[in-house]
Parts: structure tokens; sequence; C-alpha cells
């Protein structure tokens, strides 16, 4: 099978979808590879280092898409590339269907097979392709909360963690997943009180057993959640429902309440936000207010530290391309629920029930595409 790389064109993205690692884990197994030119640059990577791999090296996204049977990448396609896309094409990158009914009509439209790595799941409710930019996620979320609370940067000018004789700040999460223990990790280890909700009793419990004394958690209801963000320095939002929009679970009018210089970052935002008031940004221009509170809204956050995040993507993701450019994708698809499990789109039709409920749109059980 012929895989095809392009560079990455969304707005301060330097992630790229394939290393030359991948590449030569590829073309050792008798799959050629395309690789944009300067697909790399924003890692540091050169063209010669993807050729010594084994990939060919062509000038322009338009190769790329008109020769290669999957297309590997890191973020959905944008409107420019929407032209380049066609029937029977593997795209496998992470797509976010449920916030962007624009992509969702133009990936149906090009009759192209979407498998997306945000809703590949394992039997026990893991998200292997997810995980990774849920772990940076959920790490930078803490950083960038931190910093934004400086007060040159807008926020109330209160250090994370204190020190002796002044109170750290207080660090309410939504989402005990993921992001929000990654977020957790590094909140307590820098000495905020953090408080987790979640809906799960027993990922509560979990949580309650590994996290430090300075983590407390909650059962999320509206109730608590409101309480607890008026008190809150930082909110981050980590809630997430696989492939579905977002629930909102922070209105305006919680905000209003919070206090002057709070900072939000809402992780959820590539899924449309779990805060009202959020809405994506991007890491040239990152913050806005909102009722005196400082906003984060970055739909990439990743982004903005490319080579520790190209790594840990290709990590996951090269066995699941592997195995598509082996046995092609519908063989791989029957054989592995996980895989299954990340096909949104296929052939004009949509196969995740969660898109095609958010968008009212056919749903096609994904067996009957496989045949």
């Amino acid at each position: 099978m012929l895989i095809g790389v392009p560079r990455e064109i969304k707005e301060d993205e330097n992630r790229v979808g394939l290393l030359p690692s991948g590449v030569e884990a590829l073309a050792g197994a008798g799959h050629p590879v395309l690789v944009e030119t300067q697909a790399a640059a924003g890692i540091g990577i050169a063209d010669k280092d993807y050729r010594e791999a084994g990939a060919e090296i062509v000038t322009s996204p338009e190769e790329v898409y008109a020769r290669a049977e999957m297309v590997v990448k890191v973020k959905e396609p944008l409107p420019g590339e929407y032209p380049h896309l066609r029937p029977g094409q593997i795209l496998f990158t992470y797509f976010h269907f449920a916030a962007s009914k624009t992509l969702t009509h133009a990936c149906i439209e090009s009759g192209a097979i979407c498998i997306a790595y945000e809703t590949v799941e394992t039997k026990d409710g893991a998200l292997p392709l997810l995980a990774p930019m849920s772990e940076v996620a959920g790490r930078m979320a803490v950083q960038e909360g931190a910093k934004y609370l400086e007060k040159a940067m807008g926020g109330r000018g209160i250090l994370l963690g204190g020190v002796p004789g002044v109170a750290p700040a207080n660090v309410v999460i939504l989402g005990g997943g993921a992001v929000g223990t990654e977020a957790a990790k590094i909140a307590s280890g820098m000495g905020a009180r953090v408080t987790i909700f979640d809906v799960s009793l027993p990922r509560l419990r979990y949580l309650d057993d590994v996290m430090p004394a300075n983590v407390v958690t909650l059962y999320s209801t509206l109730a608590a959640i409101r309480e607890a963000a008026k008190e809150a320095d930082l909110l981050i939002g980590a809630v997430l429902l696989k492939g579905a929009k977002a629930p909102v679970l922070v209105p305006r009018s919680v905000i209003a309440q919070m206090k002057p210089g709070a900072v939000v970052v809402d992780v959820a935002v590539d899924q449309g936000g779990c805060i009202e008031t959020t809405h994506p940004t991007t890491h040239k221009d990152p913050t806005y207010f909102v009722e005196g509170v400082l906003h984060y809204g970055v739909a990439n956050m990743p982004g903005a530290v490319p080579y520790t995040s190209s790594f840990a993507l290709t990590n996951a993701t090269l066995p699941y391309a592997l195995a598509i450019a082996k046995k092609g994708w519908k063989r791989s698809l029957r054989e592995d629920a996980a895989l299954l499990r990340g096909l949104n789109i296929a052939e004009g039709k949509v196969t995740l029930r969660a898109l095609s409920e958010e968008f009212g749109l056919p749903y096609e059980e994904p067996e009957t595409i496989l045949g």
C-alpha cells in the first residue's frame, strides 16, 4: 500500500503524522511512503532523514493526495485540502467530527475512508491513539494555566503552589480521564490545591487512591461544579464523550461569578468545549476575556510541543498503520475491534452512531460496509 504524509497546514501546527522511524518500518514491510517536503521542519527533521529511511520526497500536497492510498496525518483536513480527498482513499488522523458539520459533510461527499485516532477504542474502554495527546494536553493545561495566572499575562497574579505562609492556588479539573489525571499530577506536584470532578465513582475511587493528599475527588453535579468554580483560580475542562460533542458543564452565569483574573483552560474545545464561554483560539492569539475571566482555547495544544507530541503519536499509531497497510482497511477492521471503532465515515456513509446523532445524519452499521 502506498502511504502519504502531507505537511500539516493548520495554523501553528508543527507536528508530523509519521516520523522517519515509521517510514523505515513501513518501507521495510514493502509499503512505499511519500512525504511532502518540509513535513517535519517544525521539529528539526530534514527531508534527507526521510530519504535515508526510505521515503520519496514530493513537492506538493496535491501529489501526496493524488498518489497515496492511505494518508497519515495529525489534524483533520482543512477546507483547502477537501478537494484533494477522493473515493476509497484512507485518511488516518484526528478528525473530531462532532465539532464541525462542514468537515463531516466534506468527508461524506469525498467518499473517503475516515479512521479517526480519537475513537479507536480497546475492549477495556482505553483510547490508545488519543491517550498520547491527552497526556500532553493535560500536562500543558497546567503549564499554560500557571503562566496565564501571572499578572503580566492578564491573570490574578497568583503562584500556583503558593509559598510558606501564603495559600496556594485552587485548581478545579472537570473530568478524571487521561487529560484530567495528567493535569492533576502536574498541578498537585506544583503544590496547588486540586479538585477533580467525574461522574464515575470507580474512577474517583481510583484517583483517590493514587493522588496525593492535596487532591480532592468530587462526584460531578452541576451544583457542585458551580460552587467549586466560584473559588477556582484555574479551571480546566477535561471532559470527553467519545466521538460526540462535549457537554456544557459551566454556563456563562457561573463564569460571571468567578474571581476576576481567574483562568479557564478548556482542553475539550476541539470537541465543542465543556465551558459555554470558550471558543477555539490559536497559539499566536491564545487568550481572551469573558466576564473578567481569562480564557485559553487553543484547539491543538500539543502542537506547541511538536517534538514530544510527534514522537508520542508515531509510537501509538504505527502498529495500526502497519496493520492497515498490510491487510487493507476492510480486513484490518474486521480483525481488530478497536480499530473498527475508529471508523467514522466510509464510502459516503456515517458509521459512528454518536456522529450520526449529533448532526441528524443516516447511520450505517460498519459491519455492513465491511461485508
